[in-house]
């Protein structure tokens, strides 16, 4: 996929640093990602909201965290210093995904309508359950909606940017 040179190239949040591992400049990640090891499939990476691109030179699982080795990173106060940074990448950078796949970041931002036309509002966010995903829709109030394809989500449309849910407004 190809940027067009007069938008904005959009960045997809894929972690965070979260700190230094041991002295060589290595850095503990959390990700973000499903699994969470393929972060280190996307390449390069876009630290904090800068334009600061480093690219991964090793990565593995270490306990509950990821540990990475950054190109450019040698010692444990340069690592240190990137603690509580982002890690994004630009969106045409991502794989294109199988029809009724989507990533979480298209998703968020879109209105949510029930299958009566009833504005619910607009997702903020999702999250992981385990048994499926929930979309946190936010309107007048704050819904927690089940991102079950063909079930509760009856439709999405990223070109409209709208997803249609089979949502009672008062539930």
């Amino acid at each position: 996929m190809q940027a067009d040179p007069g938008k904005k190239r959009q960045r997809v949040l894929l972690g965070r640093i979260c700190g230094a591992h041991g002295i060589k400049g290595w850095l503990k990640i959390h990700s973000d990602t499903d699994p969470k090891d393929a972060i280190f499939s996307y390449q390069p990476w876009l630290i904090g909201a800068g334009e600061t691109v480093k690219r991964v030179l090793a990565g593995r699982n270490q306990g509950k965290h990821l540990v990475a080795e950054l190109d450019g990173v040698a010692d444990r106060d340069e690592a240190e210093s990137l603690a509580g940074q982002d890690i994004t990448v630009f969106r045409d950078q991502l794989p294109e995904l199988p029809a009724d796949q989507y990533y979480w970041s298209d998703l968020v931002g879109l209105k949510v309508t029930n299958q009566d036309g009833q504005e619910l509002g607009l997702i903020k966010s999702l999250f992981a359950t385990g048994a499926n995903d929930v979309m946190v829709v936010g309107g007048e109030r704050e819904r927690l909606i089940p991102f079950v394809l063909h079930g509760y989500v009856k439709q999405v449309d990223l070109q409209a940017g709208r997803v249609t849910v089979d949502w009672e407004a008062d539930f």
